[in-house]
């Protein structure tokens, strides 16, 4: 299911509306899409290198809106939506993780979960449930946001079309080495919760 996800996004590197496909996708992950955005954009910028940088701010404007959906779902809707978003978005777990993370440093878990592979989605919605300052929400989205799709982008700039073809190869093991990541973010966010 998730490799069939994954190919219907990189389907839209191959359409004139590769680049709105992005901006949607990339609001779309924020709040509640499983696919990260960054797929598309490597597919884009593989295929025209010296345009990363604008797919990383496509990126990154569709991106930090979806946050703001993501915290106002949280914000509005959380206690209508939580059995939805445990069932079928994110476990339970990983919210409570999230929620004493905010507890502690609210702009430094908007700032991790921007950059890293954790789903930034559990972070938008976890925001909203916990009312952190929309000011503070918005500058550590883009500022961590910003620095993962501009690191895409510059990567693709002198890389370009190596990167991509190596994914389409290696993506198996690109799969397992994104779940190591992805648990060893959520290791990172239990021991900063120490």
């Amino acid at each position: 299911m998730v490799r069939r996800m994954y190919d219907w996004v990189l389907s839209w590197a191959n359409t004139p509306y590769g680049t709105p496909a992005l901006f949607v996708i990339s609001l779309m992950e924020s709040s509640f899409f499983p696919i990260p955005p960054d797929v598309l954009q490597i597919a884009l910028s593989a295929g025209k290198p010296l345009r990363s940088f604008w797919y990383a701010t496509v990126s990154l404007a569709g991106s930090v809106l979806g946050a703001f959906l993501g915290y106002f779902i949280g914000y509005i809707f959380w206690t209508a939506t939580q059995d939805f978003f445990f069932t079928y978005v994110f476990p339970e777990a990983a919210f409570r993780k999230v929620e004493e993370l905010y507890h502690a440093n609210d702009a430094m878990a908007v700032f991790l979960g921007a950059f890293t592979p954790i789903p930034y989605k559990v972070f938008t919605i976890a925001a909203g449930v916990c009312e952190i300052a929309l000011l503070t929400f918005l500058i550590a989205s883009i500022f961590g946001r910003g620095a993962r799709f501009y690191a895409i982008a510059a990567i693709m700039y002198f890389f370009g079309p190596t990167v991509k073809t190596w994914i389409e190869k290696y993506f198996e093991l690109f799969t397992i080495v994104f779940c190591v990541l992805l648990v060893g973010g959520f290791v990172v966010v239990k021991f900063l919760l120490k």
